[in-house]
């Protein structure tokens, strides 16, 4: 397998416990390539943040959990890759529109590389119900920001709930960039949490054009909740070592595929 962090090896595993049900040590180590110790590590590490529960072994869920990854967490996996799809995406920003942009980490590079000659004196309006991007966009000259209020999850750092959409239900928006936890072409994009599931469907449905920023790691696998069909999608940004074969069957579904 690929030299990968132990961040992304953790957040692999959480995944496939999910997915499988259960993980042996033994299946780990040899997958991964590392010891022992470092697998019984990421185990501890996983149980004591929720994701798993240990076993003789190897691990099991825990009883109705489908926790993924944290904020915090996600921020740092397939860090270089984000950061690509994030440059790309934010080149496709134009003055004057208004903006719509969910709680994902890839959203987050997206405003980070946003041109500095769109940055101030009120070029384009941003809308969000994301702690960490209206932290980014407030160090901003006289930013035009609209921070959406309501129920604050903590894993998402991020507002849900009825306050949330009917905001959102009052606004139109010229561009909507969404990340996503998953994305097949049964399920189509997916998330782990049902409220960040209502906000994202929300936020395509009050936009012109809807741009899906997501890295390769997410392509292929399922999450909780489905969001919206791969065909509500206008473009989807993501980096190159994405399955080609599902690459076209999306070009094919009549969405426009970026590859960074």
């Amino acid at each position: 397998m690929e030299d990968i962090s132990a961040a992304e090896r953790r957040s692999k595993i959480g995944q496939m416990v999910l997915e499988d049900g259960k993980v042996l040590v033994a299946s780990l180590v040899e997958q991964f390539q590392v010891t022992e110790t470092s697998i019984r590590r990421d185990l501890t590490l996983l149980e004591a943040s929720g994701r798993l529960k240990r076993v003789h072994g190897g691990a099991i869920p825990i009883p109705g959990s489908s926790r993924t990854d944290s904020f915090a967490e996600k921020k740092e996996l397939h860090i270089k890759a984000k950061e690509r799809i994030g440059k790309l995406a934010a080149e496709m920003i134009r003055p004057k529109d208004i903006l719509l942009l969910d709680s994902g980490t890839t959203t987050l590079q997206v405003i980070r590389h946003v041109p500095s000659a769109l940055r101030s004196s009120n070029i384009i309006t941003l809308v969000t119900n994301s702690q960490p991007i209206a932290q980014e966009v407030l160090t901003w000259p006289s930013p035009n920001l609209t921070i959406l209020g309501g129920l604050y999850l903590p894993d998402y750092q991020a507002t849900v709930g009825p306050q949330t959409l009917a905001q959102l239900q009052e606004l139109t928006a010229d561009k909507v960039f969404l990340g996503t936890d998953g994305l097949t072409l049964l399920s189509g994009a997916t998330t782990a949490n049902i409220l960040m599931a209502e906000v994202d469907r929300m936020m395509v449905e009050r936009s012109r054009q809807v741009i899906l920023v997501t890295d390769s790691s997410k392509i292929g696998r399922v999450g909780f909740v489905p969001v919206k069909p791969v065909n509500a999608f206008h473009m989807l940004i993501t980096d190159t070592d994405a399955p080609p074969a599902i690459i076209q069957a999306i070009r094919d579904m009549g969405v426009e595929v970026i590859l960074v």
